[in-house]
């Protein structure tokens, strides 16, 4: 009996660090190099790119205080009234709502649009001043301390402004 306690012993020892202590030095199968450890998906991040096309001109930009950040505030102007789902988007498709700058410090927007159909009551003439189009996007404290500036592209024309 006193024979089979030691080899016993070993193989329990070896079971059991085959078990649920997998991650283990004692683990046979865990010798190998490990893989890399990631947060990333499997297939990586999902690149979504808006299609709205841009508003025609951008007329103003400005930075307006908030408690924990700024918030962009950007107007733009169309020849026709009707605009909708008007929003600033980044220039490079980001994984889900993370907005970071290039490798230069500039964060690159798109002022973008739906226009009105053709032909439809919505799409009257504008007037300047008055068929003003807005769009905002507040950025934080932790996002700004990232960005040098930001650049801001319409169908017409281009907009930058400094941190």
């Amino acid at each position: 009996m006193s024979k089979l306690t030691a080899p016993l012993l070993i193989a329990a020892l070896a079971v059991t660090g085959c078990g649920r202590l997998g991650d283990s030095r004692w683990n046979p199968l865990s010798w190998g190099e490990a893989p890399a450890r990631t947060l990333e998906p499997e297939g990586g991040y999902a690149e979504v790119s808006d299609n709205r096309p841009d508003i025609p001109q951008i007329t103003a930009a400005r930075w307006e205080p908030l408690n924990e950040g700024r918030l962009l505030v950007v107007n733009g102007f169309a020849p026709v009234r009707g605009y909708s789902s008007v929003a600033l988007v980044t220039a490079r498709p980001m994984p889900g709502d993370r907005i970071s700058p290039d490798a230069d410090g500039v964060l690159r927007l798109r002022l973008v649009g739906v226009p009105p159909a053709p032909g439809s009551a919505a799409a009257l003439p504008a007037r300047p001043g008055v068929d003003d189009i807005t769009a905002a996007m507040s950025l934080s404290s932790v996002q700004l301390s990232r960005i040098v500036a930001v650049e801001i592209t319409s169908a017409g024309n281009v907009v930058r402004l400094g941190r």
